[in-house]
């Protein structure tokens, strides 16, 4: 663990990728789940800076046995790796509501790492992603780490 932790800190401190042009806004579905529930997002990303952004992520989802809804907030880093090809990483946080025979509120601490392909690069306002988002549940009925894996599409302005 220690080893690769100093890997990923002379990866992003060393600049050994170039850093992604940031669209200003983008809206659209992250859609996935965590293997035992599906879920659907709304999704909405803003530029920080040219290499930097926010994402809100209002999802709902559910399984035979419960239902939940939830709101995911991550900063994203992004590098480019080749033409529209970006990768990014970063922190992020959430909240959400679980019902099945009862009610619970859960609050999690976490980080996304995605790869996408911004169609900008032919003049198209689209952008395609696939990420892994591990969340830890500090509390809730699913107190732990859980994760979640989506591919999403989204219309860049």
């Amino acid at each position: 663990m220690k080893k690769m932790l100093i890997l990923i800190m002379i990866i992003f401190g060393t600049g050994y990728f170039t850093n992604a042009q940031v669209n200003p806004r983008a809206l659209g579905l992250r859609i996935g789940g965590d293997g035992d529930i599906g879920e659907a997002e709304i999704s909405y990303q803003r530029a920080q800076d040219g290499a930097t952004r926010i994402e809100w992520d209002f999802g709902f989802g559910g399984s035979r046995n419960q239902t939940r809804i939830f709101l995911a907030g991550i900063y994203h880093w992004v590098w480019n790796i080749d033409g529209g090809l970006n990768w990014y990483a970063g922190p992020g946080a959430g909240a959400g509501l679980h019902t099945n025979d009862d009610a619970s509120i859960s609050v999690s601490v976490g980080g996304q790492v995605g790869l996408e392909y911004d169609f900008n690069n032919v003049e198209t306002p689209i952008l395609l992603s696939v990420d892994f988002r591990p969340m830890w549940d500090l509390i809730g009925e699913h107190a732990g780490l859980g994760w979640g894996a989506a591919l999403g599409i989204r219309y860049t302005w």
